[in-house]
């Protein structure tokens, strides 16, 4: 099996970098170790893209946890898109408020 193409919307690099910036007001380490973790899990480890569940708010996409986050991607034939990250304390009502 060849490795997916993974691709990060606009919308999702924008929630990422956000992140980033409110955990380095705190601790510029503990930010670059969230946004590595949040990239790896959503990049270089989000192989077989299929073992991870179906999201429970909106079933045609699917999901993968880090840490506090969720990442929602969908596929696309050879594609992974990573569309949202979603801050798992937050209302899940809030998820796709803004869909684009």
């Amino acid at each position: 099996m060849s490795r997916l193409k993974v691709i990060w919307l606009n919308k999702s690099k924008d929630q990422l970098k956000a992140i980033y910036n409110h955990y380095k007001l705190v601790s510029p380490q503990g930010a670059k170790g969230i946004k590595d973790a949040i990239f790896l899990k959503g990049g270089r480890e989000l192989v077989f893209a299929k073992q991870y569940q179906q999201d429970e708010i909106e079933p045609e996409f699917r999901r993968i946890i880090v840490k506090h986050y969720k990442l929602i991607y969908t596929i696309e034939e050879e594609t992974i898109w990573i569309l949202r990250i979603f801050d798992t304390r937050m209302s899940p009502q809030n998820q796709f408020n803004d869909k684009e």
